[in-house]
């Protein structure tokens, strides 16, 4: 799992990927949980913005595919839980 990561990480924001730690996450909203999973710290080596970045995979509804999620550390985004909440809002912004 962590290969396919490292992949989306290099391949999105470039770089060299490093993995450091798995960082388990319950991202809730009105006491609801909107997702839940393990997020996969790296280290970023040769990225100009960021020496670290966050992955992970969400499966996409109605298929056997995976979503692969990869995000700097930068700004707010200081912690893996602050990486999921971005991309939700991220999300949620694109739907509407």
């Amino acid at each position: 799992m962590t290969s396919e990561l490292k992949t989306a990480i290099e391949s999105q924001h470039g770089g060299r990927a490093s993995f450091v730690q798995s960082v388990p996450v319950k991202e809730t909203h009105n006491g609801a949980t909107v997702w839940e999973g393990v997020v996969h710290v790296f280290d970023l080596a040769d990225n100009p913005k960021a020496t670290r970045a966050y992955a992970w995979s969400s499966p996409i509804e109605g298929c056997s595919k995976k979503r692969y999620f990869a995000v700097l550390h930068l700004g707010a985004i200081k912690l893996p839980m602050n990486a999921v909440r971005a991309a939700i809002v991220a999300e949620h912004r694109r739907e509407k």
